[in-house]
């Protein structure tokens, strides 16, 4: 099992957010979860560009962190569902101001992004 060399600084609110939420996916896991596609199929063909493997980790990091609960229906084959917590739910708002702001501010986002991909290495 994976076990951390560094341990996280937890001193700050930033600190907290940036150590639950940490992950390339889990803000849209979040908010495709409270739009309402729950199965993991369903999030998987939403973000087509992550593997089975790593939204199954970030969903499991997001359930450790009690932002939201997998609920098993014993039928055959097993059913998976996962639902937002009430403390999850907190940060639907947020997520959508951060999107509002990518929405308001795309044109100059993609160009720095582009530019820093095709930008050559620098020094060491």
């Amino acid at each position: 099992m994976y076990e951390r060399k560094i341990l996280p600084d937890l001193n700050c609110g930033l600190d907290l957010v940036g150590e639950a939420l940490y992950g390339k996916w889990k803000m849209r896991l979040l908010w495709f979860i409270s739009e309402g596609f729950r199965r993991p199929s369903e999030l998987q063909r939403k973000i087509p560009g992550a593997s089975r493997r790593v939204l199954n980790v970030q969903l499991k990091e997001l359930e450790g962190h009690e932002m939201v609960r997998k609920v098993i229906y014993p039928v055959v084959p097993p059913r998976v569902e996962y639902y937002l917590t009430d403390f999850g739910e907190t940060l639907i708002p947020l997520i959508a101001a951060i999107g509002q702001w990518g929405d308001q501010h795309q044109d100059r986002l993609r160009s720095l992004i582009a530019k820093g991909i095709n930008a050559p290495a620098g020094p060491a």
